[in-house]
């Protein structure tokens, strides 16, 4: 990274104001959360697209999908599976390449909208006396900011229209959230894991079957609409089938498997397969356990734990919880989020200065250090709203106010 001291300053301004604003008790409008969310993506946009150094999978794999779009060709086909998701998001690549925009530009375009959507989301998702508070919170939050903007990865994508989701569930909209969730999961493969909580939203089963075949229209339509746009014949979406919501079984950046490794990537099936068991079966207690918690809250709690037992992650991973626990904080989430940004903070900006032997020899003791993040995202769960107050209890099922809970540093280079 070519400007890092830049970089990282307009990070801890982002932190500093919105801790500002959660001391002084002050709410800002929507329209200046906007303002101070669209200045800050807007600067690191112009810094991260002059860079000499641009994220591997950014510069490689996702320019590739957007410029197979432009030629007409399948996008999973032609990076052999380096994307391995539906075409909606090289679809907008493809837009903005053909618009005669330089990729650092045209490929963060779609992320960064999609991040200043999700400012008002996520007041939206918190609702009530904390929603001012809240999206003003996300508009700076540091994890966010790396993630939409200097890496250029399509999460905010994928969670502008899972948060989107929520909001339309909450008000009883089954369709119109199934197709949302729908959009999500043709942005990526992982929103699959909160179809139950998104489902439990909804009034009754009615709603909830609206909302189950809208989820499944959108990425059929996505995935069909390849041989009227693309040069895919029908009998080829067998081949991207295959491809599709696939990864390879690399493991080492992140938790239990980084010391396994000693904190270097690696390829191991075995404890990739194992972990992925573990992982899941942990999912599945974890919405048991929170089976009568509000559903934001039984989110968080599923996103966290997927943080805490997962084999296989990269940093922008740790930008699935921060809309949820922002939304409903919980004791520990601001030290959570602070330390979750500073550790991915050390990959994109520190990390990034050394030539391979330099990156390789600190990724050893970066990879490991993300223990103690998990050690605070483990309290960061919002353990005592397992289950609604009683009527003659105080109302605990209220977040904590946000002056207890918000956001804070830095992030990193992705694993894959």
């Amino acid at each position: 990274m070519d400007h890092p001291v830049i970089t990282a300053s307009v990070l801890v301004a982002g932190l500093l104001l919105s801790a500002f604003s959660l001391w002084r008790g002050w709410r800002p409008s929507l329209g200046r959360a906007l303002a101070v969310g669209i200045a800050l993506r807007l600067f690191l946009l112009i810094s991260a697209a002059a860079d000499s150094w641009q994220p591997l999978d950014f510069a490689n794999g996702f320019k590739a999908a957007g410029q197979a779009v432009l030629a007409h060709q399948d996008p999973v086909v032609a990076t052999h599976g380096s994307w391995h998701f539906l075409p909606m998001i090289p679809y907008l690549y493809g837009l903005g390449l053909g618009a005669g925009l330089p990729w650092e530009i045209a490929g963060r375009l779609v992320t960064v909208a999609a991040d200043i959507a999700l400012i008002p989301l996520v007041g939206k998702l918190a609702g009530g006396r904390n929603a001012p508070a809240a999206r003003f919170a996300y508009a700076c939050n540091p994890i966010a900011l790396m993630v939409s903007v200097i890496h250029g990865q399509i999460e905010p994508v994928a969670l502008a229209f899972l948060v989107a989701a929520y909001v339309l569930a909450r008000g009883g909209r089954g369709g119109w959230a199934g197709a949302m969730f729908g959009f999500a999961l043709s942005t990526g493969s992982w929103p699959v894991i909160l179809l139950p909580p998104l489902l439990a939203l909804l009034p009754d089963w009615r709603e909830r079957l609206r909302g189950i075949v809208m989820t499944g229209v959108v990425p059929v339509f996505f995935l069909f609409t390849m041989p009227l746009v693309l040069k895919v014949s029908w009998s080829d979406l067998l081949n991207v089938a295959r491809y599709l919501g696939g990864v390879r079984p690399v493991v080492g950046e992140w938790g239990w498997t980084a010391w396994m490794t000693g904190g270097n990537w690696a390829l191991a099936p075995t404890a990739a397969g194992i972990g992925q068991v573990v992982l899941y079966a942990t999912l599945l207690a974890v919405m048991w356990l929170w089976r009568r918690a509000d559903r934001v809250d039984m989110t968080s709690a599923v996103l966290l734990a997927f943080m805490i037992v997962t084999p296989r992650m990269g940093a922008q991973y740790l930008l699935w919880f921060v809309p949820f626990l922002i939304a409903r904080p919980t004791r520990f989430s601001r030290p959570a989020i602070a330390l979750a940004a500073l550790w991915a903070g050390l990959g994109y900006i520190y990390l990034t200065h050394f030539d391979d032997v330099g990156w390789w020899q600190n990724h050893q003791w970066w990879s490991r250090s993300s223990i103690a993040v998990i050690a605070l995202l483990i309290l960061a769960m919002p353990w005592n709203r397992r289950r609604p107050a009683e009527p003659t209890e105080p109302a605990t099922a209220e977040p904590e106010s946000l002056a207890d809970a918000a956001p804070s540093r830095t992030t990193s280079e992705a694993a894959k």
